[in-house]
């Protein structure tokens, strides 16, 4: 019994910058890892970041040095900081956190998506 809830979509111009939330609470002993996707009408979903509990990042070609994954250990959440964003990163981001559960497995959940539009 994981509850994923993801936040802080909106409209932004061109060049401008927001915040994603990804926010874990239920049965969670620790996270192991999280990515961050994004689907835009008529796309196939991307994996747009990853974090892993020892710390290390990955990040799609198209937002390197625009796009910043962080986590915050001690409130179950992790962070998608979006800057110098583009009109082709519309699209609805969704975030998927693996965790081990008090139970002693290990299950990912997936939240329902936020909203991200960028005009030009």
């Amino acid at each position: 019994q994981v509850h994923v809830v993801e936040s802080g979509g909106g409209l932004v111009e061109a060049g401008g910058s927001l915040r994603l939330s990804c926010a874990a609470s239920g049965s969670i002993r620790t996270i192991r890892f999280t990515d961050w996707y994004r689907q835009a009408p008529g796309k196939q979903r991307e994996l747009v970041a990853h974090i892993f509990s020892g710390g290390t990042t990955n990040y799609a070609d198209s937002v390197k040095g625009r796009f910043t994954i962080s986590t915050d250990n001690a409130k179950n959440t992790v962070y998608l900081q979006m800057n110098s964003l583009k009109p082709e990163d519309t699209a609805v981001y969704y975030c998927c956190v693996a965790v081990f559960t008090t139970r002693g497995d290990m299950s990912d959940y997936w939240g329902q998506g936020t909203q991200v539009t960028v005009s030009s």
